[in-house]
């Protein structure tokens, strides 16, 4: 593997490696029962940041897609991710949100006719099969409105990743994050005011929480994310997304002192050989650009 691919992969994978780290933070330092404001004060500080420092001003023709990639990457997909969680365990969530590479590679096929790799899917499926064993529970509830936002989740996730890849734009990665966390943190601020009770008077351990989720789990893990997005192909980078609950399984492990059964490691090892076949699956065959010409990108981008 090239050196340059391996560190596009290795920052791209630190991304949801450090969403991982966020379910620890958010049960174990967080106000309890405040979901949709923990969305919103993890994306909206760090969207405002971003853009202050990138001092980029969105185009005229630019302004729909990045609502678009918004709601998909951040916005509404925060809104459904946490409607999961709340009506659905842990595990049959991450179940549902593991089949993000299968529909990236769905789009890919039906919309630029690009027939994925059969080991891709077949890793895919396997990887699938392999978080299952390693978080359902037997006699998991299977709460219709759950599974539905489960699946709305994911579909929202691997469209904007797909979009996100297709919808090349003349912003640097830190301007296109800002725009991006800060629209959709003012989506979420409404669903955040009328669902979720106010917070309580914050200890310190409560600040440094929310300070952590919005440096580290939106400003700088959403950077490395569509960093990669336009580096590596969307099938490899939504792979990745799999190493999510897996870093929130081991830090559980070692850290909670939650057990592991021989089942849950083979589950483990599974899914990390998925995620390893299907990133050597979408290596690139040829030094061309593999990415899909969009002629409105281009116009748009053309203007001053």
């Amino acid at each position: 593997m090239p050196i340059t691919r391996f560190s596009d992969l290795f920052l791209t994978a630190l991304a949801p490696m450090v969403w991982g780290s966020t379910y620890i933070v958010t049960t174990e330092l967080l106000p309890a029962d405040r979901p949709f404001t923990a969305a919103l004060l993890r994306t909206l500080p760090a969207g405002i940041l971003l853009v202050m420092f990138s001092l980029r001003f969105l185009k005229h023709c630019q302004w729909w897609r990045l609502i678009i990639l918004a709601a998909l990457n951040i916005g509404v997909f925060q809104a459904f991710l946490f409607v999961a969680a709340y009506r659905l365990p842990g595990g049959l969530a991450a179940v549902l949100g593991a089949i993000q590479p299968l529909i990236v590679m769905g789009l890919i096929w039906g919309c630029d006719q690009q027939r994925p790799a059969k080991l891709a899917v077949w890793a895919s499926f396997t990887g699938v099969i392999g978080m299952a064993a390693l978080l359902l529970a037997p006699g998991a509830a299977w709460d219709p409105i759950g599974i539905a936002a489960a699946l709305i989740g994911a579909i929202c996730m691997a469209g904007g990743t797909y979009l996100t890849r297709r919808w090349r734009s003349d912003l640097p990665v830190l301007a296109m994050t800002g725009w991006q966390l800060l629209l959709g943190g003012l989506m979420l601020m409404p669903i955040a005011l009328i669902v979720d009770p106010p917070l309580p008077s914050l200890n310190a351990l409560q600040v440094v929480g929310y300070i952590y989720l919005s440096l580290f789990g939106a400003l700088l893990a959403y950077a490395l994310w569509f960093r990669g997005i336009s580096r590596v192909s969307p099938v490899a980078v939504s792979s990745l997304g799999l190493l999510s609950p897996l870093t929130a399984v081991i830090l559980g492990w070692l850290i909670l002192d939650q057990s592991m059964s021989g089942v849950s490691l083979l589950g483990l090892f599974t899914v990390l050989g998925s995620i390893l076949a299907v990133q050597w699956a979408s290596a690139p065959k040829t030094s061309r650009h593999t990415a899909v010409p969009d002629s409105t990108t281009a116009r748009c981008t053309a203007k001053p």
